[in-house]
């Protein structure tokens, strides 16, 4: 007994490319097929169904084809398949595309081979949110032409050299919400566009310095995002010289740094210049205590516990007379038009040779003078912002040279006084006193006015023989020799005797005359000296 069965026209692909039919009738596609054929048509399903794993398989190692009516939105140029369940990029992109948008699938790896045709039209990428692990080093060969990246949200780990080095048109690279630990230095040369880099919550342990400091730094990077990393230690000399317009863009809160008044004195410098980076996030900006307890408390804090850090005031500039100065309007903007107000909000003109604008808009004053001390205004200005900045200066009144002079002469004349006093106490305590119990070979003198002692000497030895002579002769011719010759050595010993003293001594007794001879050698002796 025969079944008949009725099918549409089957075809072996795997062996020849055949139809499998008993009898045809009429030219139609409806054929009727013996049971034998029915088993040759089983074992064709059966390979199909073998073979169609295999196929998805290879679907997911090159993707598929675009489909913009049911996992894609295709709106001119843009070309959005968000939360498609896509484990791989889409193939067979158009070559206008400006705008992918592959955010919450599952694509883990980015290869080489993502698209093999150059995408010259594509600006902005987004992969957020698909577990990414993996990139390739020539993951960005093809799309050159990118200006926004978003990579975060996923899982990838490190960064490896020159990977985003094809990216010279890249102005925007979301990386946050990742666990990059490790970033080559060489990862980012090449973006030469690029100015806003987001690598928040991460576990970076190494603040990206050669990305903002001079000559490794990108020059047209405004904004670099490294909040909420593992970060203890910042280049704190090396942040603080860089310019406001860089500060401004610079966060880094929410980092188990270490506490320190360096690093107090960075957070209160840019507080008081008002920098969108210390300002915006103020409660997120702690440190961690050193200790076993590991605290946290506000930076701002350091001033007024644990470390009494010294308060951060308004700045202002110190010189001396006859000094330079160069002030410089540190804005929060790159390249702001700027123009300068002297003390008393007098405009600065050419004619006035003391302060003069310089190229870069900073100001510069000297030879300073005393008056020159005051405020001056910085006011700047652009498309977008406004600017106010007050620098008070400072003038003292006498050159730095000068001021070491002084100090020196103090010192000089300090010294000085000393040693006169250490002479006087010399002369008055060590000076050799010479008196009548000293031995005559001592006494014996050429000249009777070559000096006070000499003069002294030879008047006692005149008292002394008066008196002898005034004993062995009792006359009365004598004794007046006598007094006038004692007369004669007073005066050759440079003593006036005013007139009518001599009628006096003459009356004298020899008593008297003892007691004064006697007045007269201890006065002599003593340690007062005579004026003559």
């Amino acid at each position: 007994m025969i079944d008949h069965i009725v099918f549409l026209q089957l075809y072996d692909y795997t062996v020849n490319a055949r139809p499998y039919t008993e009898s045809c009738m009429m030219g139609t596609s409806i054929c009727i097929v013996t049971v034998a054929a029915l088993r040759r048509c089983f074992i064709i399903v059966l390979h199909l169904t073998l073979f169609l794993p295999v196929v998805r398989v290879y679907e997911q190692l090159i993707g598929l084809h675009l489909d913009c009516l049911k996992t894609c939105v295709c709106a001119g140029n843009i070309i959005s398949c968000p939360s498609a369940n896509l484990s791989n990029v889409p193939t067979a992109l158009p070559e206008y595309t400006a705008v992918l948008d592959l955010s919450f699938n599952s694509i883990t790896r980015l290869r080489a081979e993502w698209t093999p045709t150059k995408l010259k039209r594509l600006q902005s990428l987004l992969l957020s949110n698909n577990g990414l692990t993996f990139l390739s080093s020539e993951a960005f060969v093809h799309v050159t032409k990118l200006r926004y990246l978003d990579l975060s949200s996923n899982g990838l780990r490190q960064l490896d050299e020159f990977i985003f080095e094809p990216l010279e048109h890249l102005e925007v690279l979301l990386l946050y919400k990742n666990n990059i630990y490790q970033i080559d230095r060489t990862a980012f040369s090449g973006l030469m566009s690029l100015q806003r880099l987001y690598m928040s919550h991460n576990q970076i342990t190494r603040f990206p310095l050669e990305l903002v400091k001079e000559r490794s730094r990108l020059e047209t990077l405004r904004l670099l995002d490294v909040s909420s990393n593992r970060i203890k230690t910042l280049s704190l000399h090396e942040l603080q010289a860089l310019p406001a317009w860089i500060k401004n863009g610079i966060y880094f809160h929410s980092n188990p740094l270490t506490c320190s008044c360096e690093l107090y004195d960075l957070v209160a410098h840019w507080h008081l210049k008002d920098l969108s980076s210390a300002t915006d996030f103020t409660s997120n900006h702690t440190c961690v205590i050193p200790g076993l307890r590991k605290e946290t408390m506000s930076i701002l804090d350091l001033d007024k516990a644990y470390l009494n850090c010294s308060e951060v005031k308004v700045l202002k500039e110190e010189a001396y007379l006859d000094q330079s100065l160069v002030l410089d309007c540190d804005t929060k903007q790159k390249d702001m038009v700027k123009r300068w107000a002297l003390p008393g909000n007098a405009p600065l003109s050419s004619a006035n040779k003391t302060a003069v604008m310089l190229s870069d808009g900073s100001l510069h004053i000297g030879p300073l003078k005393a008056e020159d001390s005051g405020v001056y205004t910085c006011y700047a200005t652009s498309d977008s912002l406004n600017e106010t900045l007050y620098i008070t200066v400072v003038v003292f009144n006498f050159t730095m040279s000068g001021g070491l002079e002084n100090l020196k002469t103090a010192y000089t004349t300090l010294i000085a006084c000393l040693v006169s006093i250490v002479m006087v106490l010399i002369y008055l305590y060590l000076t050799p006193c010479r008196c009548a119990s000293c031995s005559d070979q001592d006494m014996e003198k050429d000249d009777p006015r070559e000096s006070l002692h000499s003069s002294t000497v030879s008047l006692s030895q005149a008292h002394e023989e008066t008196r002898q002579q005034g004993v062995l002769s009792e006359g009365f011719p004598y004794r007046h020799a006598t007094l006038l010759e004692y007369k004669d050595q007073l005066e050759q010993n440079g003593r006036l005797n005013p007139i009518g003293e001599e009628d006096e001594e003459m009356q004298v007794d020899s008593k008297e005359r003892r007691r004064s001879d006697a007045e007269s050698i201890s006065s002599v002796c003593s340690d007062t000296p005579m004026v003559i």
